[in-house]
């Protein structure tokens, strides 16, 4: 239902960005380590075809991304990202609902860590790790995939679609070539796996490093349920007796974060429709930026 065509907006307007003077040089994986830029300058018959190159021994690839292989590739993976928006929205619209009646419904719409820990009670440890597991994990290897498709380009329309997200891209750009399989295992999101599939990680390495740290994080989440469920069961029963109030509020939450995102214009749906068009604007900027010798350059990034 959700996987839809996402050829069809060629109508979009396009936006001007400005090139200014002097701004924070985007993230970019031209700053990765020798050996990965060795990877992305050399020749490779099998690069050519595949838009990687061959498998390097700390478990990363030389990324030349191609692109997606066709678009129903694309647009089945952009789909099921959209799906699990929705989702998302969803389980926050109804969290006083299904906490109490639809525990496992409600960790398997939204899987946030408050959610997790407010649910834990209601279930037993098999549902809770295998639905909670299961719905943590989901997005991660779709976002992995876009970042290995569009490389750079990826990350440029990450940090325009959540500028906040600009300076913790620069911060991963600084420690992943150091440490990114710790750095995948402490923080599995959005623009980690993202990053990770643009600095050319291998399939292997990101997953298990995912697998293991979305595993201790759903532990220490029990744990956690458990110390305080007390504290956990009393805000249940809240929720329960005032489930129409709290329904009132969510929805308002809900509303207001969508309206103030579109405001900002960000757009989750949105933004995952137009991606492509946003990639390419990025990748003109940065053409802008290169002809200017400016920031987001190689000489403009070195030191």
């Amino acid at each position: 239902m959700l996987i839809v065509n996402l050829t069809l907006h060629a109508g979009r307007r396009a936006r001007v960005v400005p090139v200014r003077a002097g701004r924070a040089a985007p993230a970019t994986l031209e700053r990765l380590s020798d050996h990965d830029q060795t990877d992305r300058d050399g020749a490779d018959p099998v690069a050519a075809t595949t838009g990687t190159h061959p498998e390097a021994t700390d478990g990363t690839r030389g990324s030349r991304p191609g692109g997606p292989p066709s678009a129903l590739a694309r647009n089945v993976v952009v789909g099921l990202l959209i799906a699990f928006v929705a989702a998302s929205n969803l389980g926050n619209l109804f969290l006083s609902v299904l906490v109490t009646e639809r525990p496992l419904l409600f960790i398997g719409l939204n899987a946030q860590n408050r959610n997790l820990a407010l649910a834990s009670g209601e279930l037993d440890a098999v549902s809770f790790y295998v639905v909670g597991f299961l719905r943590l994990v989901g997005p991660d290897p779709l976002f992995f995939l876009l970042g290995r498709w569009y490389g750079d380009g990826a990350i440029r329309w990450m940090e325009r679609r959540a500028p906040s997200y600009g300076e913790l891209l620069r911060v991963l750009e600084t420690w992943f070539d150091k440490a990114r399989l710790l750095v995948v295992a402490i923080a599995p999101n959005n623009p980690v796996c993202l990053f990770a599939g643009a600095a050319g990680m291998t399939w292997g390495a990101f997953m298990v490093a995912n697998v293991v740290g979305t595993v201790v994080r759903l532990v220490a989440i029990r744990m956690f349920s458990s110390a305080f469920e007390n504290q956990l069961g009393s805000l249940r029963d809240f929720i329960g007796e005032y489930r129409w109030e709290v329904l009132a509020v969510s929805f308002l939450a809900v509303g207001f974060t969508i309206w103030n995102d579109h405001r900002g214009g960000r757009e989750d749906i949105g933004d995952l429709l137009s991606m492509d068009d946003d990639i390419a604007e990025a990748e003109a900027d940065r053409a802008v930026d290169r002809a200017a010798g400016g920031p987001g350059t190689d000489q403009g990034t070195a030191g």
